[in-house]
């Protein structure tokens, strides 16, 4: 039978794994809310600059 709290014990995480999730968490990536922001400072600009005339 097998021994769980040995095997866990013997357990070590692949280093492709935390080279993975460093790589990830270090990549800047432009999510929606991100593209919603920008779109939004723009038409308040373009509002401003409107509004200005």
């Amino acid at each position: 039978m097998i021994n769980f709290d040995e095997e866990l014990k013997k357990y070590q995480p692949s280093l492709d794994v935390d080279e993975a999730e460093e790589a990830i968490y270090n990549n800047d990536l432009t999510d929606l809310s991100d593209i919603m922001k920008e779109l939004i400072k723009e038409k308040k600009q373009t509002n401003t600059v409107n509004e200005d005339k």
